[in-house]
């Protein structure tokens, strides 16, 4: 670690609970608000988790990878609560 970034505390128990639940509101309020985006911005959404993916030459870091594909699996759960096109 930096020496000049100072140690965080570590979250208690009750702190890490709330944390939690704060995580799955706003996973829910992104789905929600995604269902209602346009195609582009849905595109823009999966073109950001390409973006933060690792590119050739550089580390690949787990948690990059991981929130790469978790603003993916985002966007295709969103799609669940969209209207189907109009035929």
């Amino acid at each position: 670690m930096d020496a000049s970034q100072p140690d965080a505390p570590g979250l208690s128990n009750a702190e890490l609970v709330q944390l939690h639940i704060r995580v799955i509101a706003l996973e829910n309020l992104v789905i929600a608000l995604l269902a209602n985006a346009s195609e582009s911005q849905l595109a823009q959404a999966r073109e950001m988790a390409t973006y933060i993916s690792p590119r050739p030459g550089f580390t690949p870091h787990p948690l990059t990878i991981g929130a790469a594909a978790e603003m993916l699996h985002l966007v295709d759960r969103a799609g669940h609560f969209r209207d189907p096109p109009q035929a």
